[in-house]
């Protein structure tokens, strides 16, 4: 396995794009920070300073920064197709076949190299989060921020599902321009077949299809908090109940769909005439 992951890396660092890239995916976290030291005039009335809402208290902290640091992932998404595409235009996918390489390992140091930087994002945004909570959050007993970590794991599962995704679209594709559009197709897709499914059926049982869906599967993996933190100043309000928790089963459909993403990619290069 190391010696796989070793290989990829060393094609990723090679090329100056991924490594650009890779540094703004890593870096793009730490906004984060920056919003929770934001502080807003209002018409020059008062200062609004996000920090001392209390939006950063643990354990709201984890499903924040997650649900945030989540929508950065498409820097890395590009990474996933270009890695793929560069294979194809530079012709170094046959080389290392001819060099020794098995298919499968091919497939596997893509995966290796998936996993390794979904890992090292996860590590930071849990540093990041544990860092504004001590800081910001009135509650600081272990109990209290240990709860619903659940989300860091999510978080987790849900950047290797969708770079899983990317990297059977770079290979079905071989263009990373293509397979990027095409993430939006699926999207398109996905919305067509949801408001099929409302015309046919009952809106309530169309969701729950939709909730098997590959990108909405990832998506309902860390639900928006907006509606969370509105629930925090306004409890009487009942209509601001919604469950945003994180499920077992969620996190099964997407590895689910990982493991297909994986296998799909690799019958592909498998039967592909290179």
């Amino acid at each position: 396995m190391l010696r796989l992951l070793n290989l990829e890396l060393q094609k990723l660092l090679l090329n100056r794009t991924s490594k650009v890239l890779i540094f703004i995916s890593f870096i793009l976290p730490f906004f984060v920070i920056i919003l929770s030291s934001l502080k807003i005039n209002v018409f020059g009335f008062f200062t609004l300073e996000l920090g001392e809402l209390g939006i950063f208290n643990f354990p709201i902290i984890w499903h924040l920064t997650t649900f945030f640091a989540s929508q950065f992932k498409f820097f890395f998404a590009i990474v996933v197709v270009s890695m793929i595409g560069n294979e194809y235009s530079n012709k170094t996918i046959k080389q290392n076949l001819i060099d020794g390489l098995s298919k499968q390992e091919f497939i596997l140091s893509k995966f290796y190299a998936i996993v390794f930087f979904s890992l090292v994002s996860t590590v930071l945004i849990t540093l990041i989060s544990l860092c504004i909570g001590l800081y910001y959050s009135s509650y600081t007993e272990l109990s209290i921020i240990i709860r619903e970590t659940n989300f860091i794991i999510a978080y987790f599962v849900k950047l290797v599902g969708f770079f899983s995704l990317c990297l059977f679209l770079g290979m079905l594709i071989k263009r990373s321009a293509f397979a990027l559009a095409f993430l939006f197709v699926l999207y398109i897709l996905e919305w067509i077949a949801f408001g099929l499914m409302v015309w046919k059926l009952d809106m309530a049982t169309a969701e729950k299809i939709q909730n098997f869906f590959p990108l909405k599967s990832m998506y309902k993996l860390i639900d928006q908090p907006f509606q969370r933190i509105a629930m925090t100043k306004f409890p009487d309000k009942a209509n601001l109940t919604y469950d945003y928790s994180v499920h077992g089963y969620e996190i099964a459909i997407v590895l689910g769909w990982t493991a297909l993403f994986i296998f799909l990619s690799y019958r592909l290069l498998k039967r592909r005439d290179l």
